[in-house]
């Protein structure tokens, strides 16, 4: 998951020291973001996360005294945003040294290839320009414009030059800026943001910058990619909640936000093991209401909303009593994803001696310590050596994929996945 990407200062300086007390926050009389309606109300709250999630660190000393900040999720029953009223992008340190990339795990590869050739088929994106606002190391652009033989202009200050995955020197060109006015000029027949949105606090603000971007009478169409709230808060998925990700959507909020911003709504739905909402988008001038019925979910939103703290408390207590079990029981544990989910499990619990490793198949990760919690990060092949009793999967998504290169290894620890 990428970090945030907007309204944030870009330096590696890791040694700040913690923060989150220093700098508390009202959580009431909020207007939202999404769609400016006042009183957001604060549903849960933690204190003391890590304030990067991705960022490569060099040392466990560093990695346990690492910066943090306070999490107060806030819901508007009006459009069904949900945000982090506490988000203080001051605390946020942004630079290449942040490791975001999915692209080393065959299952997320063949599923940005199977999306990038539906795009190019409905689009025809042949010879087309493209924009991707938050491009990470240029993967998904690279892809796009290889296989549609497109240009390509690319977003991010955390790019770095030869990371991406195609040879597109010739058709794109990566900006290591954040995306903004200042941009606006910038024109493409597709604007492509992936897994960017939800790290901005002010959603209604930048849409209408994207929406100023397109001139009067172009055909462009937006897409978009944001996690899919609804799914955190049904599963209670407590490590998809981190400090980066100050937006959460659910496809009505989402919908919502596109269509007050001048956009009409082409195709929303969610993918990838109900992980992603992906919107597509195109401008209109005018009325345009709803359509869709996954857009409809206010009253199921605060359905969840109730549910959620019982059901956070219960799931804490479950892992906490298992991973103290493991402990008691001399098993050696491991979490296989040493991304955001990652970390997130691990602060969440508190989980500093229960857990020795982490495992990561990219090796820009491997040989750094998990934020907070300081677990070394380790090559799947380490594992070899250590041959662990228990692997976590942070994503069951993932769970084939890691069972057949732990039986390539002649491994057969008990496998869990969240």
């Amino acid at each position: 998951m990428r970090i945030n990407r907007y309204r944030i200062r870009a330096n590696d300086d890791l040694s700040r020291g913690k923060m989150a007390t220093e700098k508390k926050k009202k959580t009431t009389g909020h207007s939202c973001p999404n769609c400016l309606s006042p009183g957001m109300v604060e549903f849960h709250r933690l204190e003391n996360v890590p304030v990067h999630s991705v960022l490569n660190i060099s040392t466990r000393e560093k990695a346990l005294d690492f910066d943090t900040g306070d999490i107060s999720l806030g819901f508007c029953d009006r459009c069904g945003f949900i945000s982090n009223l506490n988000f203080d992008p001051d605390l946020l340190n942004y630079s290449s040294n942040c490791e975001e990339s999915q692209g080393y795990s065959p299952v997320f590869s063949a599923y940005a290839e199977r999306m990038a050739k539906d795009l190019i088929e409905k689009y025809d994106l042949r010879g087309k320009m493209i924009i991707e606002i938050g491009c990470g190391k240029g993967d998904f652009l690279s892809l796009l414009c290889h296989l549609g033989k497109n240009r390509g202009v690319g977003f991010d200050p955390a790019y770095v030059k030869g990371r991406d995955l195609e040879d597109s020197s010739d058709r794109v060109l990566f900006i290591n800026d954040f995306y903004s006015e200042k941009y606006i000029e910038y024109q493409g027949d597709l604007i492509v943001c992936r897994m960017t949105l939800e790290h901005i606090k002010e959603t209604k603000n930048f849409i209408g910058i994207v929406r100023r971007s397109i001139k009067e009478g172009q055909e462009t169409v937006v897409f978009f990619q944001v996690p899919n709230v609804v799914r955190i808060l049904r599963a209670c998925s407590f490590e998809d909640i981190y400090y980066e990700h100050c937006s959460y959507f659910s496809p009505g909020s989402l919908a919502r936000l596109f269509r007050q911003s001048g956009f009409d709504i082409i195709n929303i739905k969610t993918e990838y093991a109900d992980q992603y909402i992906l919107i597509e988008a195109k401008p209109v001038n005018g009325d345009n209401p709803a359509r869709a019925s996954l857009e409809d979910d206010l009253e199921n939103l605060k359905t969840y909303i109730r549910a959620f703290q019982s059901n956070y408390k219960t799931k804490l207590a479950y892992w906490k009593d298992r991973l103290q079990d493991y402990k008691t029981k001399n098993k050696r544990s491991v979490i296989w994803g040493a991304g955001s989910k990652g970390v997130a499990f691990l602060t969440t619990l508190k989980a500093y001696d229960e857990i020795e490793y982490a495992i990561d198949i990219n090796p820009y990760r491997q040989n750094s310590y998990m934020a907070g919690t300081g677990q070394k990060i380790i090559a799947p092949g380490q594992l070899k050596e250590y041959r662990p009793d228990i692997v976590i999967v942070m994503n069951p998504v993932y769970l084939k994929e890691i069972e057949k290169n732990l039986q390539q290894m002649s491994l057969t620890p008990e496998l869990l996945s969240l």
